[in-house]
């Protein structure tokens, strides 16, 4: 591999012709040709017997190039990347300019590097921060999940009244004729929770149990194309009537739903919780809004390529989470009506602050002259293993130590920032209009040849 030459240009883009040379092409052709000839078939050779030069001859002299290219590809890419000590981010756009026997194969990438960020000011910046309160309205509203917790359904002979409960047997007809997803058994219908088709849950008020009615429903013009509009009968039989019966909230209800002997008791430890999550979420906002004046005083061109990986690392999590709840991506982008280029959409913007916030933090980490020592390094070694359950070889081994550095000094900045951040609304001069990302320029490409690493990344929508 040999760098031929190599170019700065706009937006932290740096761009390298690389070449690997006449012998290592020519064993990677090689590779390639044994590999793939069982694939190609030649008159007058049992399949994977016709020689190289007669399949070359058949199927043209680059039949194996691609296969080649991408096993030489990636290393060669690794190995130029790091000879010119560039620290690049995302997946880098290529042109293959030239492949032949005789010369090898060059190619130019166009590599998106970490941007060097500056920031103007870091000290005694200013967010507002919510001044904390609870109500007493407020803790009523903290009793309410207790309170529908310990209600109970119980059956009633009276007719059904709106807030009932009825359980139902039921089967949509159109034109006399049943049609898909119309048809329920045992159903639990709570009525006035608009969960059916408007008007259907009105038509169940004054029915009992064993009762039997056929509701005229049109449905919505909105609704699935088979129905919208359409006027339908549903057949439904009242199976049973409840009704919510609604504990007493006093010193006996307390202690039923919690450790506590009396409700003051409880109002007092809910109130306080409350409280507690309300400070804690006002932090998060006081530091969440020191972060963006930092970012508002921070000049840096950030490569679309770096809100890409970060818009791939919040999927990852989504996706994790998912699995973890017993879901898959799939279902819940179902559930939530979202594909996946809405959903990458949804969260760009959050990727662009959090690229945003790391560049800013460099920056001060660099001002600051930050550095971690070997003791600081292993102790957040220690700290992890123990968070996950791991051996200290295994953290080590699982993620590199650069970008445990990294994290230690953007940590540190982090905290010089906030010691001396300050309660209050920022001058409205300094509110700056936010980094945008840089566009990058594609080439236009001869072959796509990459793997793992360099595997471009697909497009996604622009926010």
């Amino acid at each position: 591999m040999k760098v031929t030459n190599v170019e700065k240009k706009e937006k932290s883009v740096v761009a390298l012709t690389i070449q690997v040379d006449a012998e290592a092409f020519e064993a990677a052709v090689q590779a390639a040709y044994l590999k793939n000839r069982s694939k190609l078939s030649v008159p007058g050779f049992r399949r994977g017997k016709a020689p190289r030069k007669i399949l070359e001859g058949m199927y043209g002299t680059g039949v194996f190039y691609d296969d080649a290219i991408n096993a030489l590809y990636p290393e060669a890419y690794e190995a130029a990347v790091k000879e010119q000590g560039l620290d690049d981010v995302g997946y880098p756009q290529v042109e293959v300019l030239d492949a032949s026997k005789e010369n090898g194969f060059t190619f130019l990438a166009l590599v998106s590097v970490r941007p060097e960020a500056t920031v103007s000011q870091y000290k005694e910046l200013m967010a507002p921060k919510a001044e904390v309160t609870v109500t007493d309205e407020d803790i009523e509203g903290e009793l309410k999940p207790l309170i529908d917790r310990a209600t109970r359904l119980v059956s009633v002979e009276r007719p059904l009244a709106m807030g009932d409960t009825a359980v139902i047997d039921f089967e949509g007809f159109d034109n006399g004729t049943p049609f898909e997803g119309g048809k329920g058994e045992n159903y639990s219908l709570e009525l006035g929770s608009g969960s059916f088709v408007p008007g259907f849950e009105e038509q169940l008020v004054g029915l009992k149990a064993g009762d039997e009615k056929d509701l005229d429903i049109t449905f919505p013009e909105d609704y699935v194309p088979e129905l919208a509009g359409k006027p339908v009968v549903f057949k439904v039989k009242v199976k049973e009537a409840k009704e919510s019966q609604v504990p007493e909230v006093d010193d006996e209800f307390a202690k039923d739903v919690s450790e506590f002997e009396t409700l003051a008791a409880l109002k007092a430890d809910l109130g306080e919780k409350l409280k507690a999550r309300r400070e804690l979420q006002a932090e998060q906002d006081f530091q969440n809004g020191v972060m963006e004046q930092l970012v508002a005083h921070m000049e840096c061109e950030i490569p679309d390529a770096m809100v890409r990986i970060q818009t791939d690392r919040i999927m990852d999590d989504y996706a994790m989470r998912m699995r973890s709840q017993g879901l898959s991506m799939e279902d819940y982008m179902k559930v939530m009506g979202m594909n996946e280029q809405v959903m990458r959409a949804s969260v760009q913007p959050a990727a662009l602050r959090q690229v945003q916030a790391e560049l800013a933090l460099e920056a001060v980490a660099k001002l600051e002259n930050i550095e971690i020592s070997q003791e600081e390094l292993d102790a957040e070694i220690q700290r992890l293993a123990g968070a996950y359950g791991m051996e200290a070889d295994q953290v080590k081994a699982a993620v590199p130590e650069v970008d445990l550095v990294r994290d230690l000094r953007l940590k540190k900045a982090n905290e010089i920032v906030m010691s001396s951040a300050k309660v209050g609304e920022p001058p409205v001069e300094e509110k700056a209009e936010e980094a945008a990302p840089a566009e990058e320029k594609k080439p236009a490409r001869k072959r796509t040849t990459r793997k793992k690493k360099t595997e471009e990344a697909p497009e996604e929508p622009k926010e």
